[in-house]
């Protein structure tokens, strides 16, 4: 973060109706002073006796110097990206930004005020002028009621303030910008540097370990969003007291986003990520041939030593997927495991007698066979494509049997999908094919390009 610290000098009291006669400025980088700027100016009216009794400055001398508009567009560059700081900065401030309004530019820089500092840096104080602080603080103003000794005086009280109290420079900075809700070791600078668009973030403790991560249309406003209002204020006060640093990756679209953030958070298991932290149950469809050589299925928890035709996140979800393909291929509910006993010609049900042997095992098992094609025809793999961070990139990931297996930008993608094998192998985790059935009726049909045949 950069100030810029600044003392003029007046044809007057009022912005409105006053000149600025001198301009100073000195760039303050937090640790040292890195540019200067100084420059008396024409006001463009009579400076009254009693001013240049003040500062010395008169009419004769600025006679010849440049307006504020012959500086406007220079001065601009100084400011308009510091923070701006300066002894009683609402008389300084003023001036400068009424004289912007009248050559068409709106000045709207953070700013503090050394008064308001110095009362709390350094308390007891009789009175908190730049002359009687500077005595106070042993601090020599080498040309009183001149732009440049005030400034100069006003940039080394600053740098005192700064090296001996820095928090105090910072919270006062959050709450003079409406910032306020910033953690208490998070930094006005680095809120500023966060940027206004789609990806993930990281947030780190004092030890750079990452206790969350999430993801966001606007990051930004996400990360504001964590310290504002009321909700989760438990863990809102948790953060607020431990975060210190945010890292984050744009990631060009919401779908890339949420990939990445699941990805992420398998990964690094953070702290306060609690709620995605369950491993979930797989439920899945297993298909076998009995003595009598019919088809049969049961619905029960994957395992790693048995592969399922289909595979669910529920119960539920698996046994109305199973009624549902009962239904449209006349399946048997017995032999589907969905009944213990033979199927009875009064109920309202598909099956065609393959329970009690009336119709055969090769009739039955020639539906089944469709059946399970169709399951593995809509477990191709897949690659799809999206916007990517910048106009010359692209987004690709590939999902097989439903789940994602690979991730990455491409900025030149050849049609021959060479790029592929360059793309991130990702571990297969199998919340990604709930992300895909949510997203995927939105896709359009050149996002998607079918690879193989599972």
């Amino acid at each position: 973060m950069e100030y810029a610290i600044v003392d003029i000098e007046t044809a007057g009291g009022n912005p409105k109706g006053g000149g600025i006669t001198e301009i100073a400025v000195l760039i303050h980088d937090g640790e040292r002073i890195t540019q200067e700027y100084q420059t008396l100016l024409n006001p463009e009216m009579g400076i009254p006796t009693y001013i240049t009794g003040l500062t010395g400055i008169d009419n004769f001398m600025v006679r010849h110097s440049p307006t504020f508009g012959d500086i406007a567009e220079e001065l601009w560059e100084l400011l308009s990206d510091k923070v701006f700081v300066a002894h009683s900065v609402n008389f300084d401030f003023g001036f400068i930004r009424e004289a912007f309004l009248k050559v068409g530019k709106e000045l709207k820089s953070p700013t503090l005020c050394t008064v308001r500092l110095s009362r709390k840096v350094f308390p007891g104080l009789s009175s908190y002028s730049l002359g009687r602080i500077c005595e106070n603080q042993k601090i020599p103003i080498t040309a009183r009621h001149r732009a440049m000794g005030d400034a100069k005086a006003t940039a080394i009280l600053f740098d005192r303030m700064i090296q001996q109290q820095p928090e105090v420079i910072m919270q006062s900075l959050k709450k003079n910008t409406g910032h306020s809700f910033l953690p208490p070791n998070f930094s006005f600078a680095k809120f500023q540097s966060i940027p206004a668009s789609c990806g993930i973030y990281y947030m780190l403790n004092a030890k750079g370990k990452v206790i969350y991560v999430g993801k966001a249309i606007n990051i930004r406003e996400r990360f504001k969003n964590h310290f504002s209002g009321n909700y989760l204020p438990n863990l809102k006060q948790k953060l607020k007291a431990e975060v210190v640093d945010l890292q984050w990756k744009l990631t060009g679209t919401e779908f890339m986003a949420l990939l990445m953030e699941l990805l992420e958070i398998k990964r690094l298991w953070p702290a306060y990520n609690s709620a995605l932290k369950m491993p979930k149950s797989l439920w899945g469809l297993f298909h076998y041939e009995d003595g009598s050589g019919y088809a049969r299925f049961q619905i029960s928890k994957v395992t790693k030593y048995l592969k399922p035709v289909e595979t669910f996140f529920s119960l539920d979800e698996a046994n109305a997927f199973l009624k549902n393909s009962i239904e449209t291929h006349s399946l048997c509910p017995k032999l589907s495991g969905l009944r213990k006993v033979n199927c009875s010609s009064d109920l309202p049900n598909p099956c065609e007698g393959a329970c009690n042997t009336t119709e055969s095992p090769s009739d039955y098992n020639r539906k089944v066979s469709i059946f399970l094609s169709q399951i593995k025809e809509s477990q191709k793999e897949i690659l799809l494509e999206f916007e990517g961070r910048s106009e010359s990139e692209k987004a690709f990931c590939v999902f097989d049997h439903g789940i994602l297996t690979r991730i990455g930008f491409v900025s030149e993608p050849d049609e021959e999908l060479s790029f592929i094998e360059k793309l991130d192998l990702v571990p297969r985790i199998p919340e990604t094919y709930y992300l895909l059935r949510q997203f995927f009726p939105s896709f359009q049909a050149n996002q998607i390009k079918v690879l193989e045949s599972a």
